[in-house]
């Protein structure tokens, strides 16, 4: 009896078990295969760091000294001196600003409206001539919806300055305090700008000086109007600027 071998030799297209299909298609890249790759992108990272470094020391290197507001603020009319003025920096573009180093063209001069802290100053912040001339006083006002124009007051508007008596004075009527007087600084609104919620207009006006008291007792106790008028009309005080 002749005993045949369990053992059978596999045939040529047989697969190995456990062999995936395919080959080796979709095998991961070896370490050393990663090396280049990867040695490529520590360059790239490296140039970048070294751009933005030279980006920052550029920068730094344009920067310049700037006049600002050294005081909490400035009132219009202030005449600027050495002591309300420091120094900050600035890189890129500046418009009309005034360079530290050039200070001495602002100091002496007279502000035209509300400057506050940290704000920087330029030529149009400023003028040579006090803008309250004599006999004059400048005035402040702050003043609700219904008391002034919806749309606002700028400078060099001219406005009626009117007392209107509250509900508790019935038998005292209206009475115009100042015929004509310009606004010489404003801020805010009766009405809200969108994303605001400032809804009070600020208003600096120059009257003459007999009459700011009165205009300054109206206007704390919330009785005072102001009458937007004709850009032409002559105002009870000259304007330095050659208008009224």
């Amino acid at each position: 009896m002749s005993l045949s071998s369990s053992t059978r030799t596999p045939a040529p297209n047989a697969r190995g078990t456990g062999r995936p299909a395919g080959g080796g298609a979709n095998r991961l890249p070896n370490s050393r295969e990663r090396r280049p790759a990867l040695a490529a992108l520590a360059v790239i990272l490296i140039l970048l760091g070294a751009a933005g470094s030279a980006l920052i020391a550029l920068n730094s290197g344009n920067r310049e000294g700037y006049v600002a507001v050294k005081k909490d603020f400035l009132p219009p009319g202030h005449q600027i001196t050495a002591e309300d003025l420091t120094s900050g920096d600035l890189a890129g573009a500046t418009g009309a600003l005034t360079k530290w180093s050039e200070r001495q063209k602002i100091i002496g001069k007279y502000t035209k409206g509300w400057l506050y802290q940290e704000q920087y100053i330029g030529g149009s912040n400023v003028t040579d001539v006090s803008p309250i001339p004599s006999g004059a006083a400048q005035v402040g006002v702050v003043l609700d919806a219904g008391r002034a124009p919806s749309d606002g007051l700028k400078i060099d508007d001219i406005v009626q300055v009117v007392r209107v008596p509250s509900a508790n004075q019935d038998s005292v009527g209206p009475a115009t305090l100042v015929s004509a007087a310009a606004v010489t600084s404003a801020a805010g609104g009766v009405v809200a700008d969108k994303g605001s919620t400032v809804n009070t207009l600020n208003v600096t006006i120059l009257v003459p000086a007999g009459k700011a008291t009165a205009v300054a007792a109206a206007a704390a106790s919330k009785t005072l109007v102001l009458v937007k008028l004709n850009p032409a009309t002559k105002t009870d005080v000259p304007r330095t600027n050659g208008g009224g």
